[in-house]
């Protein structure tokens, strides 16, 4: 069988030159949420098989790679169904991962718990531009928290992030699964339709108002619950005056505070940015993941031209683990997303050290050798970063890679020098 050169399908090798940015955005990330209190945490990239198909990853759940049970666990010839066959499968997210970390581990951490998670996650998806099978992923979230303090802290270390990764003009689209439930309810959809109307709202981007409404009605739902549940969406502003709006006319069917927090989220975070964003209100807003109970965002940038990262309150996972549920939010910036968009802009990374290049003549004596290495250490130990490569034939074309690769020093030794 003839060996294969290119790598599977929906995975990718990684090049120097994106590995660069890839470990200078990881660098940052880390950096940036450190001084915000998060702790970086790591957990197996395997799960156990009834964590990840537990109805909480929406879509997520059917785009598993599924594992094997090994060894004398697998009786191939006495299988009846797939779950006498697999007991694990490679994570979709970080976020139920978590939960089974948080559940396991809560006595040996702080209260509120604020981690930060980064690593490959897997998923059986079409790939396309910014998606893979294989990507990473890196979380904030704070769990152990109630109060609305949580998101506001989640969206200023994203943001702040971003805006010393020289991203600007973005938008946070933030909306309340509260509000999202009330504004059906007072429609007049029932709670058991509620799925099915997010899932055509959801396609309100794509599709718009009245595909939406086209959409709905071809479900079978009754054209005055869709009129009137539409007409809300061309009233509500997408700022705070909105959201009062919603709490006002929702009052009946949503608790007190929702659209107060919500409000004051919108206004803290704009009163205290250092990023340059905008942070709009967007009743349209849905996020597949049915785990969501509160506050849930998103960011979009124009010239991706779609999300490039969400997140939102979730407190009722980690009880599915334990039986008591924990205050749980959490933020996912569109790590591959980023490193493209920086990619494909020409980024160049700032130098905090100089990089010199030392091109040294073949066969070069074993003293006169040392005596370089030994030169190159004490630069090193200076904090300049020294690359020793043997002189080409092409040495013009050598220097011109190295300068390329942002080495700002050129020295050349000869054997005879």
């Amino acid at each position: 069988m003839a060996m294969k050169k290119k790598p599977v399908t929906g995975m990718k090798d990684i090049l120097p030159r994106e590995m660069e940015i890839r470990d200078y955005v990881i660098h940052m990330i880390k950096e940036t949420y450190a001084t915000f209190g998060f702790s970086s945490i790591d957990t197996p990239c395997v799960e156990h098989i009834e964590n990840l198909c537990s109805k909480q990853g929406g879509e997520n759940e059917k785009l598993i790679f599924k594992i094997l049970k090994r060894g004398e666990k697998l009786k191939l010839e006495s299988a009846s169904c797939e779950a006498d066959l697999v007991d694990g499968g490679l994570r979709y997210d970080l976020t139920v991962p978590l939960s089974r970390y948080y559940s396991n581990n809560a006595n040996e951490l702080p209260a509120p718990f604020k981690s930060l998670q980064i690593g490959n996650v897997w998923r059986a998806d079409r790939p396309q531009r910014g998606r893979f099978r294989q990507f990473t992923q890196c979380d904030i979230d704070i769990l152990g928290d109630p109060t609305y303090l949580a998101e506001i802290e989640l969206i200023l270390a994203t943001t702040t992030v971003l805006g010393k990764l020289d991203f600007k003009n973005f938008t946070i689209r933030i909306n309340d699964r509260k509000i999202l439930k009330a504004m059906a309810a007072y429609s007049g959809f029932k709670p058991e339709d509620y799925d099915n109307v997010f899932i055509i709202l959801d396609k309100m981007d794509k599709i718009g108002l009245d595909g939406v409404e086209n959409e709905l009605i071809e479900a079978g739902y009754e054209k005055d619950c869709v009129e009137k549940y539409l007409g809300l969406f061309k009233i509500i502003t997408n700022d705070v005056e909105g959201v009062r709006y919603c709490g006002e006319i929702l009052k009946d069917v949503l608790d007190k505070d929702s659209a107060s927090n919500l409000e004051t989220i919108i206004s803290t975070v704009d009163a205290c940015k250092t990023a340059d964003f905008r942070i709009v209100f967007d009743p349209t807003l849905v996020r597949g993941m049915s785990y969501y109970t509160g506050p849930i965002f998103e960011i979009a940038m124009d010239e991706f031209g779609g999300s490039v990262g969400g997140g939102g309150r979730y407190d009722e996972m980690i009880g599915k683990f334990t039986g008591q549920n924990v205050c749980a939010c959490g933020f996912s910036i569109g790590f591959e997303r980023i490193v493209m968009l920086l990619l494909e802009r020409g980024f160049v990374i700032p130098r905090s050290q100089d990089k010199v290049a030392y091109l040294i003549e073949k066969n070069m004596p074993a003293e006169k050798l040392q005596d370089i290495l030994k030169e190159a250490g004490i630069m090193r130990k200076s904090g300049t970063q020294v690359a020793l490569s043997v002189m080409k034939k092409n040495k013009k074309f050598q220097k011109e890679q190295l300068i390329a690769e942002g080495y700002t020093e050129i020295k050349e030794f000869f054997k005879e020098k």
